[in-house]
């Protein structure tokens, strides 16, 4: 008997077959290309897909078959959601950092589960290899299918799941707060973040705070309504439908992480140490330079006031801003420094992060041309390429966001 065919064990099984394939396979390439992101995506895959794999295959009579099927369900840990935040955390960080690597100290997340695969490693060997295979005892529980070590870890069930409802949301906050501060580094490192923002981040967020409600709520109805077998099988096709989601989100995510250049550390990096609190620029479209660097100068350090002279100088000279994929890092080798001194100079003696500092002079340039009757015939999109905007949504936002209308609505003059 190795699989039973009904309504609920068939109903179970396209959402694990999908689960294990994508999370083998992402398993393969994490081994050949040395990517943390993708085992840790694989190991989120696979969490889910275990425990509704657990109840397939109860579904399909494995509990109910007296065998060694019934046997295997008592020693394999089904339910390892104890790793569950620690993956979605460090998932996080391989993401947004290039450099991630699962070092020690990244293992110490994982210990309250690994303690947990021990123990039922612990209660195989004891019940299986030494009480049954060499002293030749019957297992006495279940029909002769479960020995009393496997018994003794029921009693652990209620404890560890009330650890994971704290782990789930502590992790989740975690999460949130890195995610803050890694808006912050894009926008003090990068001129042109829309595409490193990762609309997959946020997905994933939503994907885990839905799996934790989910699970709370099954558990509080369950203790209303006592649910049965039946009655719990719909939490499980339920959750086995976010794998579907999880494998869509993570792939991508997977991909946008590995072709940009990241490296997100919370707390350590220099640009977010020396940023201010910013507010919106003033923006006058007659002086780029000037505009940009509208606070007073005298809140630098005298050391520091040439390199803003000729930072100014650099950007009214070059017009590096043209150039959509510009960072702090690239122009910081043009000025011939080093990012933390630059990050300074833009944040405290021109009152801006790198990003509002860099799209001023490209929303002046748009905002020259859509006044200009020689550009009358260019769309918003020709407007927004020329004046070194990579996107037709990026223009929109931060030209509203520092002019405070949309590119649209300004007025044009006719050819």
């Amino acid at each position: 008997m190795l699989f039973v065919f009904g309504p609920r064990s068939s109903l179970l099984l396209p959402f694990v077959v999908p689960g294990l394939v994508a999370a083998g396979w992402l398993l393969l390439r994490a081994g050949r290309r040395g990517t943390p992101a993708d085992a840790l995506l694989a190991l989120l895959i696979g969490l889910p897909t275990l425990t509704i794999m657990q109840w397939m295959l109860g579904f399909a009579g494995w509990y109910d078959s007296h065998d060694g099927y019934s046997t295997a369900m008592f020693y394999v840990p089904w339910q390892l959601n104890l790793l569950l935040g620690p993956a979605y955390y460090l998932y996080f960080r391989s993401l947004t950092n290039q450099d991630f690597r699962l070092r020690p100290r990244a293992w110490w997340h994982f210990l309250p589960g690994l303690v947990k695969i021990s123990l039922f490693a612990a209660a195989a060997a004891y019940d299986l290899l030494w009480l049954h295979g060499v002293r030749g005892q019957e297992l006495p529980y279940h029909f002769g299918t479960k020995g009393p070590a496997a018994a003794l870890l029921d009693g652990l069930a209620q404890p560890v799941a009330y650890v994971v409802y704290v782990m789930l949301p502590a992790y989740g906050w975690l999460v949130l707060a890195d995610y803050r501060r890694y808006r912050r580094y894009l926008n003090d490192n990068f001129s042109d973040a829309e595409r490193l923002r990762f609309a997959g981040l946020r997905q994933l967020l939503l994907l885990q705070a839905l799996s934790l409600g989910l699970s709370l709520l099954f558990e509080v109805l369950d203790v209303i309504f006592n649910f049965g077998y039946t009655e719990a099988w719909n939490y499980f096709a339920l959750r086995g439908m976010l794998i579907y989601a999880l494998i869509a989100v993570g792939v991508q995510a997977n991909y946008a992480a590995a072709t940009s250049p990241l490296r997100f550390e919370p707390g350590a990096t220099p640009a977010e140490a020396l940023a201010a609190e910013e507010g919106p620029a003033e923006i006058t479209v007659a002086q780029p330079q000037a505009s940009a660097a509208a606070p007073d100068p005298a809140a630098l350090p005298p050391e520091l006031l040439p390199w803003r002279d000729k930072l100014l100088a650099l950007m009214a000279d070059e017009q590096p801003w043209l150039e959509p994929e510009l960072t702090l890092t690239e122009l910081a080798q043009r000025l011939r420094t080093n990012p933390n001194v630059l990050s300074k100079v833009i944040n405290a003696g021109c009152g801006q992060n790198f990003n509002d500092f860099v799209n001023t002079y490209r929303v002046q340039e748009a905002s020259r041309k859509l006044a200009d009757p020689r550009f009358a015939h260019y769309s918003l999109v020709g407007v927004a390429l020329e004046s070194g905007f990579n996107s037709k949504s990026t223009f929109n936002r931060v030209f509203k966001k520092l002019l405070g209308q949309a590119p649209s609505e300004v007025v044009r003059p006719k050819s």
